[in-house]
């Protein structure tokens, strides 16, 4: 009689338990839950005041409580493209732009490249200096500024031997606006040089000099291209922020004048909204700004990415 050997019974399949919905979320959320702060903030004083902003330009307001927004549609629009003012202030908006373009790109160059000479405790003190006009806040700097140019006894037209009203004639006060902010945000871009140069190894420019390289090639082929991204930064932030940088000198020192001549796009909007008290016309510009400057930025972002070297 044959006897069937058999193995030990089988257990039954396992079947791995599925979380719950619940209890998913809860394990995906930490990483969201970091954001969330961030996320709140950004939407209450970005995102909010965005919208309302583009509510506002659809109506007219004189910014009194007791008045209430008159739907007005596209008039707002149409109104602004028709005022020259708007024109002007953008012609000087791309001025001061490629004014400020020295002082934030090129200037803080060469003031990087020549720093890198500097040593020891000497460096520390240098940037220091460098920096300092960017922490002089900008009225206290425009009262300093403003009796530096006084054509009666200011020191600039003692030193230069001329007597030139700076700030109250139309051939010199948009130039004055430019070099006063220049000198306010150089220190800033030198910094931001510093960074960039700080974060190139300098396992090439030693391979170059073997090579026999010169100084000169060096920092021309290798040093400037992979310093590149640093440059388009500071470009874009100038070509984003320059009617901003120069707000609170004009408002202070010109006040726009003489003759227009200082109004950009950023003064022209605050004009608007409380001088004119139009609030609808003045959120239309401001409307009509961040939509140029977000496609401008989109295009120097984009042209940066295929222009820009990066070390690897």
């Amino acid at each position: 009689m044959l006897m069937e050997i058999t193995g030990p019974p089988k257990a039954p399949p396992v079947t791995a338990e599925r979380p719950s919905p619940l209890r998913r979320v809860l394990r995906g959320a930490p990483p969201y839950l970091y954001l969330a702060p961030g996320l709140a903030l950004l939407v209450i004083w970005t995102y909010r005041p965005l919208t309302q902003t583009a509510e506002l330009s659809f109506h007219s307001w004189n910014l009194l409580p007791t008045t209430p927004m008159v739907p007005v549609g596209f008039a707002n629009y149409e109104r602004l493209l028709d005022l020259p003012d708007l024109g002007q202030a953008t012609l000087r908006t791309l001025v001061v732009i490629l004014g400020l373009l020295p002082f934030s790109v090129l200037i803080p160059v060469v003031v990087g490249l020549l720093s890198r000479q500097v040593r020891g405790r000497g460096k520390a003190v240098y940037q220091a200096m460098v920096f300092a006009p960017m922490l002089v806040a900008p009225v206290a700097s425009a009262a300093v500024w403003r009796w530096l140019l006084d054509p009666g006894g200011g020191a600039v037209n003692r030193v230069l031997g001329i007597d030139l009203n700076w700030l109250y004639e139309t051939g010199s006060a948009q130039f004055s606006i430019i070099v006063i902010t220049g000198w306010h945000i150089l220190g800033f871009a030198v910094l931001v040089v510093s960074a960039g140069l700080a974060g190139i190894s300098g396992d090439y420019g030693d391979a170059a000099s073997l090579d026999g390289a010169s100084r000169w090639q060096i920092t021309r082929w290798i040093t400037l291209p992979l310093l590149s991204p640093t440059l388009v930064f500071l470009t874009l932030m100038t070509v984003l922020l320059s009617a901003q940088w120069t707000f609170p000198l004009i408002d202070t020192l010109t006040q726009g004048g003489p003759a227009d001549s200082t109004t950009n796009v950023y003064y022209l909007l605050w004009d608007y909204s409380f001088h004119s008290y139009d609030a609808g016309l003045g959120a239309a510009a401001g409307m009509l700004l961040f939509a140029g400057f977000g496609i401008i930025a989109a295009g120097l972002v984009w042209l940066a990415e295929r222009l820009s070297f990066h070390d690897n």
